[in-house]
């Protein structure tokens, strides 16, 4: 196949934070050093933005070091987080608890994270970044001895038996001297990286979580800009773990979320329903009476910490930000140390460049990272997190003895198991009644993927690849009660009759919300999330 192929000195996969930290970085060293170099960022969304999902509460620790005038700027940090709120919460009681010290948000900042993308988009472009958002990265470019020379886009045109159509357009070959990959949580091209160069093998497995949120515009008489709430307890029973946020923004408008430790174990609880339910507590309802639901998404984070950290780079490239899992748990925050890893990346990058042009293995990114705050900061906490896997009272005790008398300094460092590996039997737990959506508070998958503004060209081959077709119906539905139903914030699965007692499983790839949970916590390891058709997904408005 006749592909056409560009050039660049540093190839970026994923316009997120990291990416385009890593973007600006590289063009500022490069014109410490006194010269010039073409650096390309690919984003797989609609437009830069499009995919980005987070709280977000944001710390703006190493956008201090990258873009020191941003204070002066037009950027989108202008609501200061001004109050903490942590709770506990049980069916009817919300007891306020003082927040953990990891939890301050003083110099902080609640923002959109989405919009805070597409304005670093603009600082990158102005240095001379080319970015090119609906663009997805499907494949990694090897040389002869297995050198990464870059990616190729993916092809568009391809209907959904596999066969060319009319619109067939090959990928795009992008080559480079380095390649990083910034894609996020769970990434398709990093996943493909760490296990062909066996990047996590001195590492613990990584965890995950799913966040689903939503964005409100609530009574100006209810709101408070620049308020950050926390809580912890129900609507979660005290073996799992999770917890809510909301963040007052700008403009009246409300970022509440809930997120779950995908490590629970009752194949019957569902994500999207706790988060539904969750908006009923006494305690929270009356934030939303008279409000109006305005966004919806969801997304997995990485919640593996230290430990969980793979080898970072590899020949010809790197892993920055969520793609290697630099999120800090305690504090709820990943943007802060995501940009800074691919600040140092960036600067390891030039240098390589400056010395020699060569593709070596990028040792001085690993090297100054381990040196540098992010490693601190990351080390300190590590054994917080998988504390909680003995119970949330068991965590909440050890995490107080960690933070106040250990100080992040303890001898050990506590062990990972994998999140899909945690599900028990449906006949050993009990199914989880949940209400019926209300339309008004309380809603179905249906009408929330609708507001994800979730679009796909329906005609292409489906992007949730079966390992095994059978195993759905063999295990996951005989022995789990089929746990992707529930699972999956977006109904993309669902099982149907065949007729008698045959079933199954249904695969509505157009649903899609890319937030990769079912990768992770399929119990078979059986479904592999891949991009879809460039430019398809959610497209998140002030998300």
């Amino acid at each position: 196949m006749e592909r056409q192929s560009m050039e660049y000195d540093l190839v970026i996969v994923g316009a997120g934070p990291a990416g385009l930290a890593a973007a600006i970085r590289a063009k500022q060293a490069a014109t410490e050093r006194g010269r010039e170099i073409g650096v390309c960022v690919l984003e797989k969304g609609s437009e830069v933005g499009a995919h980005i999902l987070s709280g977000a509460v944001f710390e703006p620790r190493a956008l201090d070091e990258l873009l020191p005038d941003w204070r002066a700027s037009d950027s989108p940090l202008t609501t200061p987080a001004v109050e903490d709120r942590f709770m506990f919460l049980t069916a009817r009681r919300a007891v306020r608890l003082p927040h953990p010290p990891q939890t301050s948000n003083r110099g902080n900042y609640v923002v959109s994270l989405g919009n805070l993308c597409r304005w670093l988009a603009g600082r990158a472009e102005a240095l001379g970044v080319e970015i090119y958002p609906g663009f997805a990265a499907a494949q990694v470019l090897y040389d002869d001895q297995g050198v990464v020379q870059g990616v190729v886009t993916g092809d568009s045109g391809i209907g959904r038996d596999g066969r060319n159509k009319d619109t067939f357009a090959p990928g795009i070959e992008l080559r480079a001297r380095h390649t990083f990959l910034a894609e996020g949580c769970r990434g398709s091209l990093a996943k493909t990286l760490i296990e062909r160069f066996a990047l996590g093998a001195d590492a613990e497995p990584q965890t995950y979580a799913l966040g689903v949120k939503e964005l409100w515009e609530v009574d100006g008489s209810r709101h408070r800009a620049g308020r950050v709430t926390h809580t912890i307890g129900w609507p979660l029973d005290r073996a799992t773990y999770g917890g809510s946020f909301v963040y007052h923004l700008e403009d009246n408008q409300v970022a509440v979320g809930f997120v779950v430790g995908l490590d629970y174990e009752n194949p019957y609880l569902d994500p999207f329903e706790e988060m539904q339910r969750f908006k009923t507590h006494p305690a929270i309802r009356p934030l939303f009476e008279g409000a109006r639901r305005i966004a919806y998404g969801a997304r997995a984070l990485n919640e593996g910490g230290w430990q969980s950290i793979p080898r970072l780079v590899f020949p010809g490239g790197a892993l920055i930000g969520a793609a290697a899992g630099f999120m800090n748990v305690p504090k709820i925050k990943g943007s802060h140390t995501a940009m800074k890893s691919g600040m140092l990346a960036a600067e390891a990058a030039v240098a390589a460049l400056d010395a020699d042009g060569s593709q070596a293995v990028l040792q001085s990114y690993v090297d100054s990272l381990r040196a540098s705050w992010v490693w601190d900061e990351l080390s300190r906490v590590r054994n917080i997190r998988p504390s909680f896997r003995s119970g949330l009272w068991a965590g909440i005790a050890y995490s107080a003895i960690d933070a106040y008398l250990l100080r992040g300094r303890a001898p050990w460092t506590f062990p990972h198991v994998p999140d899909h590996t945690r599900l028990k039997p449906a006949r050993d737990q009990t199914p989880i009644a949940y209400p019926k959506p209300d339309g008004v508070l309380t809603f179905d998958r249906t009408s929330s993927v609708y507001l994800s503004n979730t679009i796909h060209e329906e005609d292409q081959p489906v992007h949730l690849r079966l390992g095994d077709a059978e195993v759905p119906v063999r295990l996951n539905l005989a022995l789990y009660d089929g746990p992707e139903q529930r699972y999956c914030p977006a109904g993309v699965y669902e099982f149907l009759d065949e007729g008698g007692s045959a079933k199954r499983l249904q695969i509505n790839a157009v649903n899609c919300v890319h937030c990769k949970c079912c990768d992770i916590k399929d119990p078979g390891q059986n479904i592999e999330w891949t991009v879809p058709e460039s430019g398809g997904g959610p497209n998140y408005p002030n998300m």
